[in-house]
């Protein structure tokens, strides 16, 4: 059976397919309870995406506590030789997350399954309706601080000429039409490219292969440090997701995101 060496981040459901039953694999599926129990690929465990949030205002998106990361990674059976693969059926936002939350917890050996459920359905694959059980109880993290910019860190950078903040919201967000927080409008500095707008809508939400050029064009470029937000970081997982993917070396997820800065009374903002 061949092993997960040599894949890249991002694999089709041919990678996936012969690798089913690969002892390190764990398989994660990031839909709802009723999208994993109507069926999914099979020997995926279903993690409830609001596990892997704090889930409380005003900032929900910010990293839930130590002990609660270690139960959930214990029931998925997580240990130093796993590979995760994960997916979702929305383009890649939940699994996007998880894969901060991998980077979090400092392991590195993951993949995202390109379209998730979608391009897995569209290919005419096996699903299944069994449920793995639990595998154990808690096992011992250790939390990364790298992969996360805290509002004092991005606060601190602000103006810097290696920094590009990408905001994942929608438009109407970003310029302050649509009020979801005490303040209005973005970041100052942020350039806003919204999560859906990277995803084919005619290759099952996969990424999109121009992806590149659209961030070279934003001046979202490998050389800076990436720092990417939405309202929760849900939306910003896929963006997260995708630079990981094209292999920018500095890569950050603002978990706090909108809900926090925007709410915060010592933040600047720009309309």
């Amino acid at each position: 059976m061949p092993d997960f060496s040599g894949l890249p981040l991002v694999i089709e459901p041919s990678d996936l397919l012969p690798r089913l039953d690969a002892a390190e694999l764990i398989l994660v599926d990031l839909t709802s309870s009723a999208r994993y129990a109507s069926g999914h690929i099979p020997g995926a465990r279903f993690v409830d995406p609001k596990r892997t949030q704090l889930g409380l205002p005003p900032a929900p998106g910010l990293m839930p506590p130590k002990d609660l990361l270690e139960a959930l990674f214990g029931e998925l059976g997580h240990n130093p030789n796993a590979v995760y693969v994960v997916y979702d059926d929305e383009g890649g936002g939940w699994a996007g997350r998880f894969i901060w939350l991998l980077d979090v917890i400092g392991h590195g050996r993951y993949h995202y399954l390109d379209g998730g459920l979608h391009a897995w359905l569209g290919e005419g694959l096996p699903v299944s309706c069994d449920t793995p059980a639990a595998v154990g109880g808690p096992v011992a993290l250790t939390l990364h601080d790298e992969p996360t910019a805290t509002r004092e860190y991005l606060q601190s950078r602000l103006g810097a000429a290696d920094l590009a903040i990408w905001d994942a919201r929608g438009p109407l967000e970003y310029s302050g039409e649509k009020v979801l927080a005490a303040k209005a409008g973005h970041i100052p500095g942020a350039v806003n490219f919204e999560w859906t707008a990277g995803m084919d809508k005619e290759r099952q939400l996969r990424i999109r292969r121009d992806m590149p050029q659209i961030l070279a064009d934003l001046g979202i470029t490998p050389d800076k440090e990436v720092i990417t937000h939405c309202q929760t970081h849900h939306r910003s997982g896929f963006t997260y997701l995708v630079a990981k993917a094209l292999g920018y070396p500095r890569v950050k997820g603002y978990a706090g995101s909108w809900g926090e800065w925007g709410n915060h009374p010592d933040t600047p903002v720009e309309i």
